[in-house]
């Protein structure tokens, strides 16, 4: 019997256990979308399909699975792009289906034709454009085999109309097995026995854990080693909770907005074990002085970043859940038990770090938008997923709020793009129906992707959206109020809407506070109504983001105040 090209996908979609999809239909995408309706799979169809992107990565994280986003051709697929860049920089596992024109119009300028493939090859880990109906299959069950393993990724398949009406025969194919791409999970053991011997010698160690723990599921075994070292622990933003920010062991976020405590540490540390992480700019400021005293261990599935940006003593290729157990392993089998008191020293002087200048703000007749998260984080127990926006809410709500669970903070780290946090909201509600979904925003990156609350709205997804209002384009505000002698060029946005009023056109709650008693009423109905809530805080207007390290110094080198 033969079925369509769409069909095809719909079966494909059942083996691959998919179960919601994000997107937005058009005149080549119609016929899918036609299928679509005729399955028991959840279609939420955003407002803009940018949006419908960022709630499948949002989806991908919070479910720990692949996100799915079909769109139509031309426009519809452009408008792809910066969802598609976010989720490659932060390693997100996503299939972005296009629609294309016919296969005998491509390359005529037909309507709504625009060669996605050879626009997102830069920024997808893979991309496909399926040209043969013989090959609609195996080229959709490649891309999610691609997507979801090794160093995750976005892949986009872009799909011409006469290959989605067309007909062929279809049987399930067998998970595919690709020659020339073979990712290393098992590290090698050589370089696991010298890594073990680095950790033999150390007196001050640190683990620096990365996005790829929390990819690989590896946030048990990392505790484990921790503990087991007896070795302080920081990540990086893409990392937060990867490790437990209540543990006496945790940092805090090292970098531009790090701790004190955290960046010290880096400086001073004898050992620094890496584990799924990029060792990115904003991390480690001024290269050559980044960990002066440190022997580096790197773990990462991905070889191309290990040597990448930071030179390393021993490097390890493999997944980190893996690596971690070949470690605690091959420990076992030496017997290597590490002297508690060993240590005791370089906590010693970390706690004084800690207490030395710890992060800190004054509350007073003002709404300080740290105050805002710390009261979220009390009134929620650490028990809500947090997204976030870009710019200095991001950076407050990574600070602030304590995130002692993987998957529990979502954020577009890597490419840092606004308007992120509430279409990726809405995606991880979708994931997680029973849990409280924050999206921690500012003024200006919300109005970006604004339009996806009636997304919201119409699924009844009960959003929270927490606005840390100050009217400025905050964080370049910031840079400018340093570095441009308060030249505030392009940044003031005080013609911003009603927010209230915005969020009850759409037919949704509208709160707002004005000043610190008016906090914690706010979040308190504003988290108990079972609707989608905009809360507007009107805070400080020229608060900044401490600490902070200038752009091209050396971690150490912090401004404090």
């Amino acid at each position: 019997m033969e079925i369509t090209g769409a069909q095809i996908l719909m079966e494909i979609f059942k083996e691959e256990k998919v179960d919601s999809v994000f997107g937005m239909t058009g005149g080549a995408a119609i016929d899918i979308f036609d299928e679509l309706a005729r399955t028991s799979i959840q279609h939420i169809m955003v407002r803009h399909e940018q949006g419908a992107v960022h709630a499948a990565d949002g989806y991908a994280r919070a479910k720990r699975s692949v996100g799915v986003c079909i769109v139509t051709s031309g426009p519809g697929a452009t408008n792809t792009v910066s969802g598609l860049a976010s989720a490659y920089m932060d390693s997100i596992p996503l299939v972005v289906f296009t629609a294309q024109v016919p296969t005998n119009l491509i390359g005529n300028d037909a309507f709504q034709e625009v060669d996605i493939v050879g626009i997102t090859r830069p920024c997808t880990k893979h991309n496909y454009l399926v040209r043969r109906m013989e090959d609609l299959a195996r080229t959709v069950k490649e891309a999610f085999y691609v997507a979801r393993s090794g160093r995750p990724g976005p892949v986009l398949v872009d799909i011409p109309k006469d290959i989605i009406q067309g007909k062929t025969a279809y049987k399930p194919l067998r998970a595919p097995s690709l020659k020339s791409y073979n990712p290393t999970y098992k590290p090698n053991i050589k370089q696991v026995k010298k890594a073990i011997n680095l950790i033999r010698e150390a007196r001050k160690p640190i683990i620096f854990a990365g996005g790829g723990v929390i990819l690989s599921g590896a946030s048990r075994e990392l505790a484990e080693f921790a503990r087991r070292l007896n070795a302080p622990v920081t990540a990086s933003l893409m990392g937060l909770g990867a490790f437990p920010g209540t543990d006496e062991l945790w940092l805090g976020m090292p970098g531009m907005h790090g701790t004190y405590r955290a960046n010290m540490s880096i400086g001073s540390c004898d050992l620094l074990i890496g584990i799924g992480v990029r060792f990115d700019d904003r991390v480690t400021g001024k290269i050559d002085t980044f960990a002066p005293h440190a022997k580096i261990i790197h773990i990462d599935i991905d070889p191309t970043s290990i040597r990448k940006n930071i030179p390393v003593a021993v490097p390890i290729v493999g997944d980190c859940k893996i690596a971690l157990g070949e470690l605690e392993r091959l420990m076992d089998e030496e017997a290597l038990v590490v002297d508690p008191y060993k240590n005791r020293p370089w906590l010693d002087q970390i706690e004084e770090w800690k207490n030395t200048n710890p992060l800190s703000y004054e509350q007073m007749d003002i709404i300080k938008p740290q105050y805002v998260i710390e009261r979220l984080y009390d009134i929620t127990k650490g028990q809500a997923i947090i997204t976030t926006e870009v710019g200095q809410n991001q950076m407050w709500a990574a600070q602030y709020y304590h995130f002692d669970q993987p998957n529990s903070f979502i954020t577009s780290g890597g490419l840092g793009c606004m308007g992120f946090g509430f279409p990726a909201a809405i995606g991880a509600q979708v994931a997680s129906q029973d849990k409280l979904v924050v999206d921690i925003a500012g003024d200006g990156s919300i109005q970006m992707n604004i339009q996806e609350m009636a997304t919201a709205m119409q699924y009844s997804l009960p959003v929270k959206i927490v606005i840390l209002n100050n009217k400025y384009l905050g964080m370049v505000r910031q840079w400018q109020q340093l570095f441009y002698e308060k030249r505030y060029a392009s940044t003031s946005i005080e013609e911003t809407p009603d927010f209230v009023k915005l969020a009850e056109s759409y037919g949704a709650v509208g709160l707002r506070a004005t000043r610190p008693q008016e906090v914690v009423p706010v979040l308190k109905e504003g988290l108990s109504t079972p609707k989608p809530v905009i809360m507007d805080f009107w805070v400080d207007r020229e608060e900044c983001v401490y600490p902070m390290v200038p752009a091209g110094a050396p971690m150490t080198e912090m401004l404090l105040v």
